[in-house]
């Protein structure tokens, strides 16, 4: 058995999209982090590793921002890659044309919809907003792209302005809309209830941008798929502005293990994602960080680690080879005599019962007194108790 989780998710009863389209906006949106810049060959590096994954859309950049990022999203696009590359655009046609020179598959092209960014950064009405994605979308649905239209900040946005202007969209032939919850001030019962109402009137493809800001866009994301949307945004270890975006690897092993829907990723290519991304963007991955965390697997209470060793699922929801991970019994202030003998059996010692006991007391006492229990300092310990 690979995993064992709680018979009461009842996957079955919920009704997922065989068609689900999660697109990645690493390389855009987790390049927004303050302090990160990716360089043009880390970006094809995570392109690459990506399509490894299988990953269905890579957002490449945004490439009206500089002539750098222009040439990184072309090469990207020029790859070869599996995965539909897809640039973002501004609602003018020159962002369209320079997007169209790199050779993309497709463009996210985005206008703030709700009042405080009509009135306080845009400084435009909403019937300007509408003109805005009509212009767009003709424009490149003209130029033989895939469309997907974002309102910018949707969660904040009058409904009844919401669904005109996603009317105009899908009108203009767009192939795509997008709810993105720019400030992730919204709650999994709101985008229920917003996904819902929506569905009611559009047949163009509604896909979510959740970020992270209360810890709910994974969760906002599925919840908005049950509800009817058929396409997630999401970035390597949830990078984004500000707390982030969703984290792919979070949504894959939550939809693959807890909802049982698994759509063909690779999921034994996510810890060495994540590892990549984390060395190009100079953030490191927390250790309690979910599924790539280097204590995710990690093991010393004595009493779970007794039981990991008979059965590792009385502690683990899934198997660590499952992401690309490798489980670890930690040596310390916890550790008991099975975790100790199988350390000892690991680095091929033999001692006493006698021995082992007070190679447990010195463990224990070495660790309260700061040291790290790693190889070297469990072999010193060895060597000394055995005199």
């Amino acid at each position: 058995m690979q995993y064992f989780i709680s018979h009461y998710n009842k996957e079955s009863e919920l009704k997922f999209p065989d068609d689900l389209i999660i697109y990645d906006t690493t390389l855009r949106d987790g390049e927004q982090t303050p302090g990160v810049c990716f360089s043009f060959d880390e970006k094809l590096e995570i392109a690459r590793k990506l399509d490894q994954f299988k990953i269905h859309q890579i957002e490449a950049g945004f490439p009206i921002v500089s002539e750098k990022e222009k040439e990184t999203v072309k090469a990207i696009a020029s790859e070869g890659l599996n995965a539909d590359i897809i640039a973002l655009t501004r609602t003018k046609p020159g962002d369209i044309d320079v997007a169209l020179d790199c050779d993309v598959d497709g463009i996210i092209t985005f206008v703030g919809t709700s009042d405080i960014h009509l009135d306080h950064k845009m400084h435009i009405t909403r019937q300007d907003a509408i003109n805005l994605c009509e212009t767009a979308v003709d424009y490149a649905k003209d130029h033989g792209l895939y469309v997907a239209f974002s309102a910018e900040d949707a969660t904040r946005t009058d409904i009844d302005f919401l669904k005109r202007i996603y009317s105009k969209a899908e009108e203009c032939g767009a192939d795509r809309v997008h709810i993105a919850d720019t400030t992730g001030a919204i709650t999994p019962e709101g985008i229920k209830y917003l996904v819902s109402e929506l569905v009611k009137d559009l047949k163009v493809m509604l896909a979510l941008h959740c970020h992270n800001d209360f810890g709910l866009a994974v969760i906002n994301s599925i919840t908005g798929v049950l509800a009817g949307a058929r396409g997630i945004s999401t970035t390597v270890n949830g990078l984004g502005e500000r707390a982030g975006n969703a984290s792919l690897e979070e949504l894959v092993m939550a939809l693959k293990i807890l909802y049982g829907k698994d759509y063909g990723f690779k999921t034994k290519y996510i810890k060495e994602l994540s590892d990549i991304v984390s060395k190009a963007s100079g953030l490191e991955v927390p250790y309690n960080k979910p599924v790539v965390g280097n204590n995710v697997f990690r093991h010393e209470s004595g009493i779970h680690v007794d039981a990991v060793i008979e059965e590792p699922l009385c502690y683990e929801p899934y198997v660590p080879e499952l992401v690309g991970q490798k489980r670890q019994l930690v040596l310390g202030k916890h550790s008991g005599c099975r975790a100790v003998r199988a350390k000892l059996n690991e680095c091929e010692l033999d001692v006493t019962d006698d021995e082992l006991i007070e190679i447990v007391r010195q463990v224990k006492k070495s660790r309260e007194e700061g040291k790290y229990i790693n190889d070297q300092v469990f072999k010193e310990i060895v060597k000394k108790t055995k005199k």
